[in-house]
């Protein structure tokens, strides 16, 4: 069983952190894995840096841009992947836009995530029909979960369509807002977030967009099972650096 579902099995709300691969120093992604897992965290999206991330704000475009500045690229990051289970157990994941995996070739990205270990994939520009129709094989050769968001506009038929789709967790957006565009969460939100829970899907839902603290994480996870942190991390990371992770992980929960 992929490390995904069985983490998704455990009588917890979990906590996924999201960061961008190479920042805020090219050589800080294993260092942060590592340190987030020690922490306590549940799993782990690494950013896959795109010069042009549509769903993300000003805080992880910025640290895309740092990234790549600084010669990330999709290369580099299976470079210092190698060997990251030999000292990480959680699930990890890649989350990224579908450009740089083209380019860089569909089956060969996901054989060498396979190699690396990653669990799965994000990616939040590959419609689901494209990828039902051309690339679930690939992705199941090579063991990998891919995840689907939904937004408050999708439709209970395309969301239950999703929901066939899938088979790890559904990436629940809280708003149609960017990454880090919100804070806290309306009543809509929530009746949203009650409207999903109620359609008892087959896949669990993770809550992201808009969480920063103890208190959203507890309201996005009061009928989801689990919640993202991207920017917030991102701009501790800014001010910290990889000090302090686990005061920041003891901060949400």
């Amino acid at each position: 069983m992929n490390r995904i579902n069985k983490k998704l099995k455990e009588d917890k709300k979990l906590l996924s952190i999201y960061f961008t691969a190479g920042y805020p120093e090219p050589e800080d992604t294993v260092p942060i894995i590592q340190e987030l897992e020690k922490s306590g965290v549940d799993m782990i999206e690494i950013g896959l840096p795109f010069s042009d991330p549509l769903a993300d704000g000003p805080t992880i475009q910025e640290s895309s841009t740092a990234a790549l500045r600084a010669g990330m690229t999709t290369k580099k990051l299976f470079e210092q992947l190698k060997g990251i289970r030999e000292t990480v157990s959680i699930p990890l994941l890649i989350m990224g836009y579908f450009n740089p995996i083209l380019q860089y070739g569909v089956e060969r990205f996901c054989k060498q995530c396979n190699e690396a270990g990653i669990d799965g994939l994000i990616i939040p520009d590959l419609p689901v029909d494209v990828f039902s129709e051309n690339y679930r094989e690939i992705f199941e050769k090579y063991g990998l979960v891919n995840v689907f968001l939904i937004t408050p506009q999708t439709s209970a038929e395309r969301v239950r369509y999703i929901d066939s789709v899938s088979n790890g967790f559904i990436y629940m957006v809280s708003s149609a807002s960017v990454t880090g565009g919100t804070t806290g969460f309306g009543e809509e939100t929530k009746d949203y977030f009650e409207r999903i829970a109620g359609m008892n899907l087959k896949n669990s839902q993770v809550v992201g967009f808009g969480i920063s603290d103890n208190e959203t994480f507890l309201q996005a996870t009061q009928f989801a099972k689990g919640a993202i942190i991207g920017s917030a991390f991102i701009k501790h990371l800014t001010k910290e650096g990889t000090h302090k992770i686990s005061q920041f992980v003891k901060s949400i929960r």
